[in-house]
């Protein structure tokens, strides 16, 4: 189990920045992967622990995942309100709807802010579909993201000793392990879905 934890840590100091990338670009759109960027921010900047790399991880990771959600606003945009619903229940429609309409950046700004479980890619979706400006939502999400992972880079930073020696721990390489299988899981759910909905979509009504 070490040498497979020691592999996939070794694949992301490779891509660095450029892995932070895609997978930011991945984690807001299709696939599901929950603390993917924020643990591989943590990981990175803990093992160089400079403040120009921060910075660095931070912003890669925040411009893919403004990209992700952008893919997903090209996506969604042209189905409208009505296309939301292949995706989502009515009535979480209507709650959404009501929330964007009232407060889009501030709702967006806590979707954005927000750990998991919360359901991030959903306020996306309904932002795009309930034709909430790309603009504003791509300006926001850049805002409130790039302060999440320049805290989690600083507090990194601060404790990043301790925070290696923690990820070091056959425990915390276990459940590394098992995220990468739930990821993978996940993701693999996560695009059949799209696809079956997509399908779905093209299809004549009957009259």
């Amino acid at each position: 189990m070490r040498s497979i934890a020691a592999t996939v840590f070794a694949l992301v100091v490779k891509f660095g920045g450029i892995g932070l990338l895609v997978l930011g670009i991945l984690d807001s759109s299709y696939l599901f992967l929950p603390w993917g960027n924020d643990l591989l921010v943590v990981a990175l900047t803990a093992r160089h622990g400079s403040v120009a790399y921060m910075f660095y991880y931070a912003a890669m990771s925040t411009i893919g995942s403004v990209l992700g959600c952008l893919l997903l606003d090209v996506t969604l945009r042209p189905l409208g309100e009505k296309g939301l619903e292949k995706y989502l229940p009515k009535k979480r429609v209507e709650k959404l709807k009501q929330r964007i309409e009232r407060s889009g950046g501030k709702t967006l700004a806590i979707a954005s802010l927000a750990p998991p479980p919360f359901p991030f890619t959903v306020f996306v979706m309904a932002a795009a579909a309930l034709q909430y400006s790309p603009r504003r939502m791509a300006a926001v999400i850049g805002a409130t993201r790039m302060l999440r992972f320049t805290i989690l880079g600083f507090l990194v930073l601060r404790f990043g000793t301790r925070i290696l020696s923690w990820a070091k721990s056959p425990v915390v390489q276990v459940f590394l392990i098992v995220l990468i299988i739930l990821y993978t899981v996940g993701s693999v759910v996560s695009v059949i879905s799209w696809i079956r909905r997509g399908r779905s979509g093209r299809q004549i009504p009957k009259k």
